[in-house]
């Protein structure tokens, strides 16, 4: 009998360490809402105030290249808030949280401080639009690094949806060259227009690698603690380079004697507006992934290019001609199709659930710990984390 005891023991233990390499059964469409929502509000709101500080007078790449991750403190408020604050989960912050994890958190998070510095570079030469329909680019590439590296399935929606939105991009690279903005030399157009491709590129294999480490997390928590890293690493990255480069004084310098809108919307605006924007637009990139896929998470953001296109012309007066235009309309063609895609896919699903719910075989898999359900950050079903609280 003890024998028997033993190995039911083990046999629980290894599917509870199994579980631990699955995403959640069932997710909240209201946290998705709400992530896709912040992601909405953070990338074009991060973008426009990227681009607002260099258009009065600010000059420094390592500066703006900073403000996209300084924002990582703020993450802390989602960590811990949750358990200590509206008693939501009791799920302790860093639980299960492994040398693995921090591990690949400071690589991930070095590479991210590096886009950042491209993106900035990018952002410092070309207008809002420009740079925000070439970043678009990533997708094809994000799709070829996740078929590689998370073995992403080829459809017809997805594979529809990234050539449309490159074909927006090269239409673009064609019609750029009469989009330089006054005094900017064709040398500096050209190095801004190389490193927002990278940007793109770097971005493009940030998606599918992180898809992969988050199959290792098993609660949206524990997303925001692997971020927290991330935007710490990127950060440290942006210090030295600031810290060589006189970032710091620069920025004194900046507020104080060239800024023209005044000390007080430079801290504010350009500085405290950006740190909490990068920082809300780069925590729901994580949690589309998390929530979604790597390829979803980049179509979404794409989706909103075509905002901040409109942003760029609307705010600063960029150009808007005949090429943009298609662009744009490639652009939602393009989201539309991937959309409407998912939809078809959902409607397949449900009909598949409904006929293993009539053989009695839903597929689904829950944990009840005292007659009730533990339920994680945003309503999400997680047997894992039920089974953690056991232990």
């Amino acid at each position: 009998m003890s024998d028997v005891r033993v190995n039911a023991d083990q046999q629980e233990e290894g599917e509870q360490q199994q579980n631990l390499v699955k995403a959640p059964v069932k997710r909240s469409l209201g946290l998705l809402i709400t992530t896709y929502g912040c992601l909405f509000v953070g990338s074009i709101a991060s973008s426009l105030l990227a681009k607002y500080y260099f258009v009065h007078g600010g000059s420094s790449r390592w500066v703006s290249t900073w403000v996209q991750s300084a924002g990582f403190p703020l993450l802390l408020g989602l960590i811990y808030f949750p358990r200590f604050v509206f008693k939501t989960t009791k799920r302790r912050p860093f639980t299960r949280f492994t040398h693995r994890h921090l591990l690949f958190s400071v690589v991930i998070g070095l590479i991210l401080g590096f886009n950042n510095f491209l993106f900035s570079w990018g952002t410092s030469y070309l207008p809002v639009s420009t740079s925000s329909l070439l970043l678009s680019t990533q997708l094809i590439f994000t799709l070829i690094l996740s078929v590689i590296i998370v073995k992403q399935k080829v459809t017809f929606s997805n594979l529809n949806c990234v050539v449309l939105l490159t074909l927006s991009s090269v239409l673009l690279a064609l019609g750029s060259s009469q989009d330089k903005p006054a005094g900017l030399t064709k040398t500096k157009y050209f190095i801004g227009f190389l490193s927002t491709i990278g940007a793109g590129l770097l971005f493009a294999l940030y998606l599918p690698v992180t898809e992969r480490v988050y199959r290792s997390v098993y609660c949206y928590a524990m997303v925001m603690e692997m971020q927290l890293v991330m935007e710490f690493s990127a950060t440290v990255f942006a210090t030295i380079g600031m810290a060589f480069d006189g970032g710091f004084k620069e920025m004194v310098k900046e507020a104080n004697q060239v800024f023209t809108k005044g000390p007080t919307v430079y801290w504010t605006v350009a500085i405290l507006a950006n740190v909490a924007t990068w920082q809300l637009c780069f925590a729901a990139t994580s949690g589309m992934v998390y929530l979604t896929s790597g390829i979803t998470g980049g179509i979404c953001m794409t989706a909103l290019l075509a905002m901040n296109v409109i942003g760029g012309v609307v705010m600063y007066g960029d150009a808007f001609g005949g090429v943009k235009i298609v662009s744009t309309v490639l652009c939602v063609w393009g989201f539309s199709s991937y959309v409407y895609g998912i939809y078809v896919k959902m409607k397949k699903d449900e009909e598949k659930e409904e006929e293993e719910e009539e053989e009695g075989h839903t597929g689904m898999k829950t944990v009840e710990d005292g007659g009730e359900l533990e339920l994680e950050m945003g309503m999400i079903k997680d047997d894992v984390a039920a089974a953690d609280e056991r232990v």
